[in-house]
């Protein structure tokens, strides 16, 4: 299928020069524009790239700055709570005060958690203070104030602690929309951990200054942790984990690298050391240069039609001669005798159409002659073909008929004289060059029979027929010489069991015939010669009286054209295969009166 509509799209541009030339000018006029225009919408979307790239480091770099101020702030207000000398006496003196002092000192911690509370803003909806001696945990919210004696260490708390870290942020497991900001409270001496202290945040404190790294509505802005855990995304699809990973395990403070499929940048936030990461797809760098290169890529279309045109008008006027001239040509009529032709044009293509007019009317006798004695010639060659049996087979099937009498049915002696006597009547009797398959198949099988009485101990034959090609045309007499080559050549001088295959298949339009065996093969460099022979490229072969394969090849050229006839394949010692390709014609009048002939 594939290659039919490649032939049909290739067709006109092989038969025509006009067509050829407008092509051909048309590739010159539209290349260099659509290499041109190509060129710069490539630099125009490089130019972007860059632009894009710079804009976006130079703004991660800012919105980080800017997020670890808002993040140092928030630690300024943890430190109020580590330096207060409430906390400080109650750490102190615990253990040692009474319950009204340990009241008092509590009080006083719970004072200093609700101004830092009130003083936070908005954003932060709670502060905690946990003492890790004391098991005790002070709670702040807008509504309320709690301190509870725990049993365990919270897992937050616990996490910092098992880390050894001075600071944590982490997302509420229960609320994405808000994080938690953790400082320790460390001994001063040793920097053992006393406790910690926890600010409840929202993250939407942080919109603001993430609106700035927004681009559109497909990029992704995140904070994600040292590790590559996402912290926060406010909008967007999560990059993979492997980008994460990427990011996490990159030693630089802020950069980019590009992905399958979009650009990542990332940057530091000190003093927290989180990441601040943004993905932007690479078609949101591809569409802003589409959106800056439409009134170039407008102006190349533009040009690509004006040079389309010029290129036709000029392929047409300049290949209009040639084609009158390849008309005129080819309406010179070899065969039929006509006056000169008087040509219009003075320039050299009147010149040309003039002498080949001369040239036709002094070859066309020279054609008409050779042409005679080519039929004269093949019409020989049929004659002799039909005329010849191979005596020794002759001989060697009546001897056969002759001891048959004696010792097998008369059923199967008949059996054989009807084979032979029908391979003598297709032969004289019918009259044309070309014979359907299936009458050159029942001689075939006439042979054949001959051939297996003779060798019923040592022969085996197959023959594998595809239905459709039996009303294809075939040059009379074309497969008994071939098969009768192989008994020959191949399988007489093999010791052992003789196989001989025959298949009939039919492909893309074609009718294509195999004749296998299993001989002594040919050796490479009589092959070489042989496929010369068939090529036409030597003389004919034979072997003695025998019209050889040589005559086959050349008669089934002359019916059907140089891509068809005889194809030799043959490894010495393992056998040969003769392929023989004819077109898939029919025609049911011919397969009627080949039918009844044999």
């Amino acid at each position: 299928m594939y290659a039919r509509w490649m032939r049909r799209l290739i067709e006109p541009f092989r038969r025509s020069i006009r067509n050829k030339l407008m092509l051909t000018m048309i590739v010159l006029a539209v290349a260099p524009i659509i290499a041109i225009t190509a060129l710069a919408a490539e630099n125009n979307r490089r130019s972007m790239e860059e632009e894009v790239i710079s804009t976006t480091l130079s703004n991660m770099k800012w919105t980080g700055i800017h997020l670890g101020s808002q993040f140092a702030q928030l630690n300024n207000l943890i430190y109020t709570v580590l330096i207060s000398p409430h906390l400080s006496d109650y750490l102190a003196n615990a253990e040692e005060q009474t319950l009204s002092s340990q009241f008092t000192s509590q009080r006083n911690i719970i004072d200093t958690l609700t101004n830092l509370f009130y003083s936070a803003g908005n954003h932060v909806i709670g502060v905690e203070l946990y003492l890790k001696d004391y098991n005790k945990l002070f709670t702040i919210h807008a509504s309320s104030s709690d301190i509870a004696s725990l049993q365990a260490v919270p897992p937050a708390y616990k996490l910092l602690f098992d880390q050894n870290r001075d600071f944590t942020v982490t997302t509420d497991r229960k609320d994405p929309g808000r994080f938690e900001l953790i400082r320790s409270i460390n001994r001063f001496e040793n920097q053992e951990k006393l406790g910690a202290v926890a600010l409840q945040i929202r993250w939407g404190m942080l919109d603001q200054t993430l609106n700035l790294l927004r681009r559109g509505a497909e990029d992704t802005v995140i904070i994600a942790s040292a590790d590559g855990q996402i912290l926060y995304q406010p909008s967007g699809i999560a990059p993979s984990p492997v980008i994460l990973s990427r990011v996490a395990g990159t030693g630089e403070a802020q950069g980019y690298f590009r992905a399958d499929h979009e650009y990542v940048f990332y940057s530091t936030i000190d003093p927290v050391g989180l990441k601040l990461i943004t993905v932007l797809p690479t078609s949101f760098i591809n569409e802003s240069a589409m959106n800056t290169m439409k009134f170039g890529l407008i102006v190349g279309a533009i040009s690509v039609a004006v040079a389309v045109l010029l290129a036709v008008l000029l392929a047409w006027r300049l290949a209009t001669p040639i084609v009158r001239l390849a008309r005129s040509v080819q309406g010179f009529g070899m065969m039929k005798e006509r006056g000169p032709r008087p040509s219009y044009r003075v320039d050299e293509i009147g010149l040309l159409e003039m002498k080949l007019d001369q040239m036709a009317h002094r070859i066309r006798e020279h054609i008409k002659n050779e042409y005679m004695i080519t039929l004269e010639k093949k019409s020989a060659e049929l004659k002799a073909l039909q005329a010849q049996i191979n005596p020794h087979f002759l001989q060697n099937t009546l001897q056969m008929i002759g001891s048959m009498l004696f010792m097998n049915s008369p059923s199967d002696s008949y059996g054989v004289l009807r084979s032979l006597s029908d391979m003598f009547r297709y032969i004289i009797r019918e009259p044309d060059d070309l014979a359907p398959l299936r009458a050159e198949l029942k001689h075939l099988s006439d042979y054949m029979l001959i051939q297996q009485q003779r060798f019923a101990a040592r022969l085996s034959y197959n023959l594998e027929v595809d239905e459709a090609s039996l009303t294809s045309l075939i040059p009379k007499l074309s497969l008994q010489p071939i098969v009768e080559n192989a008994f020959f050549h191949g399988l007489e001088p093999k010791e052992g069991a003789w196989e001989l295959k025959v298949e009939v298949t039919c492909r893309e339009g074609d009718t294509v015939i195999h004749i296998i065996d299993n001989g002594i093969g040919i050796e490479a460099d009589r092959l070489a010669g042989l496929r010369r022979s068939l090529e036409g490229r030597d003389s004919s072969r034979t072997s003695g009286e025998r019209i050889g394969l040589g005559n086959v090849a050349a008669r089934t050229r002359m019916h059907f054209g140089s891509r068809y006839g005889l194809e030799l394949s043959s490894r010495h010692g393992q056998g040969t295969i003769v392929t023989l390709t004819i077109p898939q014609e029919r025609n049911e009048m011919k397969h009627d009166q080949g039918a009844g002939g044999g």
